[in-house]
């Protein structure tokens, strides 16, 4: 998509419907981004529903969780009725405020500890590694089906105890689940993610009931952690437990297979970029960090007002719906200078991929170590891969990444 002119970026940001986005958006949705954050930062649409694209307004939103709630129990009750769906999205941690997001939280966190994932790291290069030994065995590979979807599901699949030969169906139900996610669900997308979440939650009921009777051990099992995890002698109730495990899954699934295939895509397309960090490894971390910001995995989030609010020199009432633009926060040019240039070295680069505040993503450290092993093993290892065909981008508006990205590898 081409940039607008002016008086078309101004019309072009009054138009704007989430519900209903030009052909093309999800494709290259930043002269969108661009026209929103300049002429209509605060745009309110829809049936008052208030969509904001600047980096100093998502921070407000992610810093004052008393006035910005994440219960989303009014509006999914709307959108999905009485359903697996709604019970699943309005137990998980995401969609919950304090007092159960804090007790939520503080034991999931209580799972994931510094020490249990640094343990993680030796595994993520084992698996990384064989992945790309078979991929050279074949000269060539899909580098979302063969490398960057298998790493994530692997990775939670360990975490959370799944036997390997039972870890087919996860990367199908988190992708339904999630879809229902969209601003436009359908009836299709919406009966998948409901059958999605009543067969994982079968599939875990029955995992979590061996996992009681046959504990392992809690230094390497986040499962058994789950189980036995108490706040203040409090512990997850058996449904949050599984609510939540689903959660684990569908925040650590999706967002780390895009964050991988859009790294290896970014640097496929930018021979310098890909130069630079060749002779410069030891900026791994900050390339994944620049990875994050400039194709955010999560380009939304969404807020409901709990009180009345001030924003853009408008008034809102306690109720407004509002959504968080990610992907146009991180490319504010009042927030990181050239923001439309990859930069590896980026730095500083306090990007909101990862949200901000109390609902900052728990498990963004594991996602950065997965990042960090699986594209900068690949880059060492075939430093002259090439894309081999057209890639095929998702079409969901929330989750960016791609379908299919064939490569050849040199």
């Amino acid at each position: 998509m081409s940039g607008p002119s002016r008086a078309d970026a101004a019309a072009l940001a009054r138009s704007v419907d989430l519900r209903r986005l030009p052909a093309g958006f999800c494709d290259d949705p930043y002269p969108v981004y661009a026209a929103l954050r300049e002429h209509a930062p605060v745009h309110v649409f829809g049936e008052g529903q208030v969509l904001l694209t600047r980096y100093a307004d998502l921070e407000r939103v992610y810093k004052d969780a008393a006035t910005f709630s994440s219960d989303k129990q009014v509006e999914f009750g709307a959108k999905y009725g009485p359903s697996p769906l709604y019970d699943h999205h309005t137990r998980s941690l995401v969609f919950n405020d304090p007092p159960r997001h804090t007790r939520v939280r503080r034991i999931i966190a209580g799972a994931l500890t510094p020490r249990a994932i640094a343990s993680m790291e030796p595994g993520i290069v084992a698996l990384v590694d064989g992945l790309l030994d078979d991929a050279e065995a074949r000269g060539r590979l899909d580098l979302i089906e063969d490398f960057a979807a298998a790493i994530p599901v692997e990775v939670i699949g360990n975490l959370l105890g799944v036997p390997r030969a039972e870890r087919g169906p996860l990367r199908d139900w988190s992708l339904a689940i999630l879809g229902a996610l969209e601003p436009v669900l359908d009836a299709e997308a919406e009966a998948a993610g409901n059958r999605a979440v009543t067969e994982f939650l079968a599939y875990l009921a029955r995992l979590v009931a061996d996992r009681r009777a046959r504990p392992g051990d809690p230094d390497k099992d986040i499962l058994t952690r789950l189980i036995q995890g108490e706040v203040d002698g409090d512990r997850l109730s058996p449904d949050e437990l599984l609510q939540n495990c689903i959660f684990i899954l569908n925040a650590g699934h999706e967002t780390t297979t895009n964050l991988i295939g859009n790294g290896l895509h970014l640097l496929a397309a930018r021979p310098e970029a890909r130069a630079r960090l060749l002779a410069e490894p030891d900026l791994a971390r900050k390339a994944v960090e620049e990875i994050l910001r400039f194709e955010s995995s999560n380009q939304l989030g969404n807020r409901i007002a709990a009180r009345p609010f001030a924003m853009g020199g408008r008034d809102f009432p306690a109720g407004t719906q509002i959504t968080l633009c990610i992907g146009a926060a991180n490319r504010d040019p009042e927030h990181f200078p050239d923001p439309d240039r990859f930069d590896v070295g980026r730095d500083p680069n306090r990007h909101l991929a990862f949200a901000s505040g109390i609902h900052q993503c728990v498990g963004m450290t594991v996602a950065r170590l997965e990042g960090r092993i699986a594209v900068g093993r690949f880059l060492a290892r075939f430093p002259g891969y090439a894309l081999d065909g057209p890639p095929v981008r998702s079409q969901r508006v929330r989750f960016r990444g791609f379908l299919r990205l064939p490569a050849r590898l040199g």
